[in-house]
């Protein structure tokens, strides 16, 4: 039995799967989540959830370190990446921090329940296109040890990361960038869901490590 429980910050794509998943046999709905935080109580309260479908962009705390949350505590929970996007640096640390699969919300029914079927049998299930990127990836003998293993970040977004690690405030850099104060926090969003990284201390780590503001 899958006890399958679902995290995404959109009503609508929950209550699409809702309505795809919610009666079929061998399926139990465990919960319907918006947001990292109502997933984690969930399972810590005991929730009898050994399935999950996460959303990778969610504000707060995003799919990729949720992912290594539930891992780190739920070892045996599986856990299925959800995007609109097939960015392999994304799908490398959902894999890296324990995902058993990634699917294109765009996915049917009968693919998700194929991937719900092989990982409740402790594989792993990723879409055809991902599949396909993997292998090109293992093909070209491409190298990640020393490579930034995350999204590449836009113009404005390194600008926005420099002077985050510069200690600037978030009003301070809608000052010197001439953009506003609700612009920066999406950039501010958007990065932290690129690089994984929880908060301000997380960028500064990552972007360091990872000497991600150099030319």
């Amino acid at each position: 039995m899958t006890n399958l429980a679902i995290v995404d910050d959109h009503a609508i794509v929950l209550q699409g799967l809702e309505l795809m998943l919610g009666n079929v046999p061998g399926v139990t709905l465990t919960g319907l989540y918006q947001n990292g935080a109502q997933l984690l109580a969930a399972l810590r309260q005991g929730e009898p959830i050994n399935t999950i479908l996460m959303d990778i962009h969610m504000p707060e705390l995003n799919g990729v370190e949720l992912c290594k949350m539930v891992k780190k505590e739920f070892p045996d929970v599986a856990v299925v990446g959800l995007s609109m996007v097939s960015e392999m640096s994304l799908v490398r640390l959902m894999i890296r921090n324990g995902a058993s699969g990634y699917l294109h919300k765009n996915a049917g029914k009968d693919e998700v329940l194929i991937a719900l079927d092989r990982v409740k049998r402790g594989r792993k299930y990723f879409s055809e296109e991902i599949n396909d990127m993997l292998i090109e990836g293992t093909s070209r003998g491409e190298k990640t040890r020393n490579r930034s293993p995350f999204p590449r970040l836009s113009r404005r977004e390194k600008e926005v990361l420099t002077l985050i690690v510069d200690e600037y405030t978030t009003q301070e850099i809608a000052d010197k960038l001439f953009i506003s104060f609700g612009t920066v926090e999406t950039h501010r969003r958007n990065i932290l869901a690129k690089l994984g990284a929880r908060n301000t201390a997380g960028l500064v780590r990552v972007a360091l490590e990872y000497r991600l503001l150099e030319d």
